[in-house]
């Protein structure tokens, strides 16, 4: 605890016991009701001094109804008309009930705090040979960071020199730690685990990785959700019509029957319980809780409004490349003419595409189980690579290049990306070349599905076979192919015109074509890990590993989120007009109006810690 907490604590203990004191004495001895009183007001004021002054602070600014003002009203109501036990316990258990608050919402606040401490303050930079040691947006592009085992990395950067070991679970919520060499890319918050590393930095302080995750979660509180604007309404609105009507249920009954204290008591029951803190404390609080466990996962969302509305998603769509799909290629088949085996022909397309950089190149040479290094290689942009290997003239790459080269291809041109592959002027065969799909993409729709996400949508600027090739692997039934970004952004722009009634069209992407779309959906997903800076600019989640899986922790974080934030209302609406329609008829007392205020909240409050504990 705090030491404002901790001090909060010893005030109510000293008050309890006090109060109690204080009612034993008045049960058990004859003491004059002057006395008495004095005897109550000593722990009343030890446990609400500050309630009191602070109610007296928001009058003179003109603040009237909030709950301290009606907390002293109450209290203070209590007191005039005689009833001191109640007074004293109204205000002692109020202040236990906002000592719980403060620490439930520290321990809410928590499940994020490791990423509000990301970035390391200083950074150790090489400048002139010598080491020095400056603050972290002091690095500029290009410098070389050193960064030592159990130091954060400042800056996004590319190690230069060195071997270690990795702790990413802030960034991506992953807890294996990920080994990195010489030539691999890190992120700024990452934290150094074993050796010495030098990194040569990639972007400025302000543009990393880790500066541009502190700046959502700051951002995170701004976005409030539907439900929680429509509660600052409400409040708004129903304390005022509370007091008014406390005032009439005190004056109106009182004039008529002539019995003030009967009909003032009901009335400052009537206050007590009108307090909205449950809703205002803990509705925030459930969608801080989600928030918070969702970044634990390495999942960011950007605000309340957002976790709220991937909560109702009804449709998926799905950008491929990078998203669905590694982006990686591989050989789905291999069709060699007569005469050539299929080892052959790789043998043949991998040793021409020997020093080719191209992914599909990759691929091939990925497959291949032998591969020669040519004598010699010519490539033709566009077109393929013409190779000299163990004297024979090779030639890799589309059905053009050989028919160029008098090269005849028979038969009708195979579907899909792939590579034709020729020797000595004769055809040897076609090596088709499929995006992999990523490990879990298969399983991550399954899941969305059973969330109850009606419709998953692949767009793909990839041709016809490809885009269908990846949709039978991972079963989606609904996809477009040869989409430019303008036309993937329309496709989506009309799903979210057409969408259902309390639904949301939600949109995954990673590259910088994407940014677009993500702005247009609903609900924008960005792959963090690979992902353009401007998509996870304009999108609304951002997924920091690139799991595709964590599409369907997020929704379902979401739903648990919105299932909690109903509860509460439901609940604390449902027992405070009960108890403020028996208050009216006299079928209650303070200490049942204390329940349904502070125990309310209590409980509320303890219902959307659970918000933050979920798997």
């Amino acid at each position: 605890m705090s030491k404002k907490q901790k001090k909060l604590l010893y005030r109510i203990i000293i008050s309890l016991v006090l109060f109690i004191g204080a009612f034993i004495l008045g049960k058990c001895a004859d003491i004059n009701g002057y006395i008495m009183i004095v005897i109550y007001l000593v722990p009343y004021f030890i446990a609400g001094y500050d309630v009191l002054t602070g109610c007296f602070k928001n009058i003179l600014k003109g603040n009237f109804f909030d709950e301290q003002f009606l907390m002293s009203v109450a209290t203070v109501g209590a007191l005039i008309i005689g009833e001191y036990p109640e007074s004293v316990f109204v205000m002692v258990f109020y202040q236990t009930g906002e000592l719980f608050q403060s620490i439930a919402v520290g321990k809410s606040r928590k499940s994020i705090s490791a990423l509000m401490e990301l970035c390391p303050d200083e950074a150790v930079v090489l400048r002139n040979g010598e080491e020095e040691t400056v603050f972290s947006e002091e690095v500029e592009i290009g410098e070389t960071v050193i960064v030592r085992p159990g130091e954060k990395i400042p800056v996004d950067g590319r190690i230069t020199e060195g071997e270690s070991s990795l702790d990413m679970k802030a960034l991506t919520g992953e807890s294996v730690p990920f080994d990195v060499y010489k030539g691999l890319e890190v992120k700024a918050g990452s934290i150094n685990l074993t050796g010495i590393i030098k990194v040569e930095a990639s972007k400025e302080f302000s543009d990393s990785t880790a500066a541009k995750i502190l700046e959502l979660v700051e951002n995170s509180t701004l976005n409030k959700a539907k439900t929680e604007k429509f509660l600052t309404r409400f409040s708004r609105y129903y304390t005022p019509a509370v007091v008014i009507g406390a005032v009439l249920l005190a004056v109106i009954p009182s004039i008529i029957t002539g019995d003030w204290k009967t009909w003032v008591y009901r009335a400052l029951i009537f206050l007590v319980v009108s307090c909205p803190c449950a809703l205002v404390i803990s509705v925030p609080m459930s969608f801080f809780g989600g928030i918070g466990a969702a970044s634990k996962k390495g999942i960011l969302v950007k605000g309340a409004n957002y976790l709220e509305a991937l909560g109702k998603a009804g449709v998926f769509v799905f950008d491929k490349t990078g998203t669905l799909t590694t982006g990686e290629f591989s050989v789905s088949e291999i069709l060699p003419e007569k005469g050539v085996s299929s080892d052959e022909l790789l043998y043949l397309a991998a040793s021409a595409e020997y020093y080719s950089v191209h992914p599909i190149a990759k691929g091939i040479l990925k497959a291949a189980a032998e591969i020669r290094i040519p004598d010699s290689v010519t490539e033709f942009s566009g077109f393929g690579v013409k190779a000299e290997i163990e004297g024979k003239t090779v030639l890799a790459g589309n059905r053009r290049f050989l028919e160029k080269n008098n090269v005849s291809v028979p038969g009708k041109i195979p579907d899909g990306t792939g590579v034709y592959v020729s020797a000595d002027g004769k055809y040897a065969g076609f090596i088709r070349l499929s995006d992999t799909a990523k490990e879990n993409a298969a399983e991550a729709l399954h899941e969305l599905a059973e969330l109850g996400v009606k419709k998953s949508i692949m767009l793909t600027g990839d041709n016809e076979y490809q885009a269908r090739d990846t949709a039978e692997k991972l079963g989606i039934t609904q996809y477009e192919a040869g989409l430019l970004p303008d036309e993937k952004a329309e496709y989506v722009k009309k799903l979210c015109a057409g969408k259902n009634k309390g639904e949301t069209v939600v949109f995954v992407g990673d590259g910088i074509n994407d940014a677009p779309v993500l702005s247009l959906s609903d609900t924008g997903i960005a792959m963090g890990g690979v992902g353009s800076d401007a998509a996870i600019e304009a999108a609304d989640v951002v997924i920091m590993d690139d799991n595709i899986g964590k599409c369907a922790l997020a929704v379902k974080i979401a739903k648990k989120t919105r299932r909690i934030v109903l509860q509460n209302v439901i609940f604390a609406l449902g027992i405070k007009f009960a108890v403020l329609i028996f208050a009216g008829l006299g079928m209650t007392n303070m200490w049942i109006g204390v329940f349904a205020d502070v125990g309310v909240a209590v409980l509320a409050i303890l219902n959307a810690m659970r918000a933050m504990r979920i798997k």
